[in-house]
């Protein structure tokens, strides 16, 4: 223990907002009582806990910790303090990679486990700053493995513990018995706001691969992509296929000239496992997937008409040339909004159909125009005042137009829906 708790730190994220009186919208008002620059500013603080996990300084936690600070500081179990800079976010994951600025020395360092190698029942740590009362370590065991059902991030395969989290654990270690990380804390279920006993951590393979794109200088997780759409089986497909149980990945659509097309994979086959290892849902499989280096190959066991099939799919990442990422700064319902050609890699990322073509809306400031009018992330503008947008140079084009009237059409969770704003 007294190993592993120096490689636990604390993180405080730190975030100026300024308070805004609503009585300095009213130009009388204004003209009496000061200049609306002149708002008070307040810092809001959010606390979490991270590790070390490499002696240069790097330091992994949750991104809900850190999201949307200005400023982060990181603190040692032995009080000294570091101001630190963010490398990587992965909200796919909920795992960001911070770097400790000005250091020069060499810091202790937790190593990973493999979390395939973990069995429900043993015995886990967590470690972390619970209401922010100081480093606390807390014990139970692993009571669930691979839990896919939680919602909680886009690779939902979580290691289950009745090890007491807390908030303020966001980030912290779950240890094993041999001193090493077996996963990061990253949630609770609870109804009071306190441990239930279920918290959820994130496997120390996935997070493996998230320090691993963070040390060779990545700014965004390079992952394998299969090319292909998977569903869940249910009890009624199971039935139709003649399965003893719903279990599996089913093979909904494929891209052309995928990976999985290249490999064979073909629409109605049931993937049952990679590597050796059973596929349960198709969360399961898309953990397992990617957390494969990249450059090499996966095995993949198929049903495919009651006969077992074995495919060699190579692991290599979704195309990503041609993504012209852009910010809409002209005045317009757009104003605001991170926007993107639809590539391969953008589909991937935000589970559209590989086929989907146009441009989504990436991401959105939170006090923007555009998310003032209602815009979400995932939105794919089809045409704006029936001009066609099929690139982000479209989009940034048709912003600056000016019109009385903005008639949009957009897709949203799969339905199209038509829009008019005024001017």
């Amino acid at each position: 223990m007294q190993r592993v708790q120096p490689a636990v730190v604390n993180v405080y994220a730190a975030k100026v907002v300024q308070n805004r009186n609503p009585l300095l919208d009213d130009p009388i008002f204004r003209r009496f009582f000061g200049v609306p620059g002149q708002q008070p500013e307040q810092m809001q603080r959010s606390l979490g806990s991270g590790v070390i996990v490499d002696a240069s300084g790097l330091v992994v936690t949750n991104v809900h910790v850190i999201e949307g600070a200005d400023q982060v500081k990181v603190s040692l179990s032995d009080k000294r303090e570091f101001e630190a800079e963010i490398l990587l976010k992965d909200s796919r994951t909920d795992l960001a990679v911070l770097r400790l600025k000005d250091s020069k020395e060499k810091f202790p360092t937790l190593d990973f486990t493999n979390s395939d190698e973990l069995l429900v029942g043993d015995v886990v740590l967590a470690i972390g700053n619970p209401f922010g009362v100081g480093q606390t370590v807390t014990h139970g065991i692993i009571s669930a493995l691979a839990r896919t059902q939680v919602g909680i991030t886009d690779y939902q395969f979580f290691i289950q513990t009745d090890a007491a989290i807390n908030p303020g654990n966001s980030g912290g270690a779950l240890v094993d018995m041999s001193g090493k990380l077996a996963g990061i804390n990253t949630a609770i279920y609870s109804r009071s706001g306190g441990s239930q006993g279920i918290g959820f951590a994130i496997p120390a393979n996935m997070v493996r691969v998230v320090v691993a794109s963070a040390k060779s200088g990545g700014k965004a997780v390079k992952r394998p992509w299969l090319g292909a759409k998977l569903q869940a089986v249910t009890p009624e497909i199971a039935e139709s296929l003649g399965l003893r149980s719903p279990t599996g990945a089913l093979v909904a659509s494929v891209v052309s000239n995928g990976p999985a097309a290249k490999a064979g994979l073909k629409s109605s086959d049931l993937i049952t496992g990679i590597d050796g290892q059973t596929v349960d849902d198709p969360n399961a499989f898309d953990y397992r997937f990617a957390t494969r280096p990249l450059g090499g190959t996966a095995q993949i066991d198929v049903q495919r008409g009651g006969k077992p099939v074995k495919l060699t799919v190579a692991l290599e990442t979704a195309p990503d040339t041609g993504r012209n990422e852009l910010v809409v700064t002209a005045r317009s319902p757009f104003q605001g909004a991170k926007v993107s050609t639809i590539t391969p890699a953008v589909a991937d990322e935000l589970h559209l159909d590989a086929d989907t073509e146009g441009v989504v809306i990436t991401d959105l400031g939170g006090d923007s125009a555009a998310a003032s009018v209602g815009f979400q992330k995932g939105d794919i503008i089809l045409a704006v005042n029936n001009l066609k947008i099929s690139k982000t140079g479209d989009l940034e084009k048709a912003a600056g137009e000016r019109p009385r009237l903005w008639r949009i059409t957009l897709v949203r969770g799969g339905q199209q829906i038509n829009v008019t704003l005024g001017g």
